[in-house]
């Protein structure tokens, strides 16, 4: 039964409904059993890319002439639910259909649309964003990867760091200065196809606190020098403003993300607290137990309307950057809170790996950290104000 009681949200029509279903079923059927597997592996096998791409799963949004399945936000957002109500949080296609893609989709040129799209489609190329360097987090400004004119292309050098997908991608979204003295005009994004260059190499495959099953990497441009066409759209300097326009739909993504968890923590809390019994009575008995259940849902609901709202402004297209903000930072505050209170109601089996709620408690903490801390995201909100 599930935690929330609501009805069908406006954005969600009769093909999400069925894709949601099919989605749900496919990761339940194929990938369920191999959580704990990609998780001492440090990575999803790439067979299981290419299993999603074949299902139809990866690049929903995409229209169909560049391989994808012609659907909207709203479909890559019912995928992300399915994979988290099955508990695939380190299965890294979100970001490669709903953040990746969406940049070669909306600032590519023709003939980039159709060299990499419909191989990504296909899993047979796997998205990254190289954003995030040693020094540099939030500040996308003070980027030090370079890319220099170079004869007819681009010599890039740098480093990046946190880049999910790492070890797998073999296409990688690349933010680089063209204009050092230039500041957010002097940016530029560079799609590196990482099979066709020299000077690419791949570090350490992070170990981490949680999302131990995703790979997550140090990437190193040594000289790499990469065709003109590279460049992703016709003009440098765009990529500040690339990346701005297309930030309110990562926030959101991971706010989609965080309210899957926290629907899934309290179904699974919700029939463990049912089953287990203490001094004589099941532990949904207990009035601590009740209120901190009752609480939960009550904020698991109010949150889950809210990314509803957002979902349906995005997909018409007036989703604006402080509430796209204001979804990342409170969804993912209060998974982090939800889990742990489910947790709490575990005992100390909730502390054991073998319990979902464990991972799902290692899982949460990042989503406060990456696609903008949160509190990058109050300091966005803010300026509203």
């Amino acid at each position: 039964m599930p935690a929330l009681d609501l009805p069908r949200p406006a954005w969600m029509n009769e093909d999400h409904a069925i894709l949601a279903d099919a989605a749900r079923r496919f990761f339940e059927d194929e990938f369920a059993d191999k959580v704990d597997g990609w998780e001492k592996a440090g990575m999803v096998e790439r067979e299981a890319w290419e299993k999603t791409g074949a299902a139809g799963l990866l690049c929903a949004a995409m229209p169909e002439e560049y391989g994808g399945a012609g659907g909207t936000f709203a479909h890559e957002a019912v995928i992300t639910q399915a994979l988290g109500e099955v508990g695939l949080d380190s299965f890294g296609i979100a970001l490669h259909s709903a953040i990746v893609a969406p940049y070669i989709l909306h600032f590519g040129t023709e003939e980039q649309k159709q060299r990499w799209l419909p191989r990504m489609a296909s899993g047979e190329l796997i998205g990254a964003i190289a954003m995030t360097e040693p020094g540099t987090g939030s500040d996308l400004q003070g980027v030090r990867t370079s890319a220099k004119k170079d004869g007819n292309g681009y010599i890039i050098d740098g480093q990046k760091t946190f880049i999910t997908n790492g070890q797998h991608a073999n296409i990688i979204i690349v933010v680089a200065k063209t204009d050092p003295s230039a500041g957010a005009k002097g940016v530029s994004l560079f799609v590196v196809e990482t099979d066709e260059v020299e000077g690419f190499r791949r570090g350490r495959n992070l170990e981490k606190v949680g999302l131990k099953g995703n790979d997550t990497s140090e990437l190193f441009f040594d000289g790499v020098r990469v065709p003109a066409d590279s460049l992703l759209g016709t003009e440098e300097g765009r990529g500040f403003a690339q990346l701005m326009t297309e930030l309110p739909q990562e926030r959101l993504l991971v706010a989609v993300q965080a309210i899957a968890m926290i629907e899934r923590a309290l179904e699974l809390t919700i029939a463990y607290t049912k089953d287990r019994k203490a001094f004589g009575q099941p532990v949904i008995d207990f009035q601590n137990t009740r209120f901190t259940l009752a609480e939960a849902k009550t904020e698991a609901t109010i949150a889950r309307v809210f990314v509803d709202h957002c979902i349906e402004r995005l997909v018409a297209g007036t989703l604006d950057t402080v509430t796209a903000s204001m979804a990342k930072y409170r969804v993912t505050d209060l998974q982090c809170k939800i889990v742990d209170d489910c947790l709490q109601l575990h005992g100390g089996y909730g502390y054991m790996d073998e319990y979902p709620i464990s991972r799902m408690f290692r899982d949460a903490r990042v989503q406060r950290i990456y696609a903008g801390t949160n509190e990058i995201m109050k300091v966005l909100i803010g300026r509203s104000l």
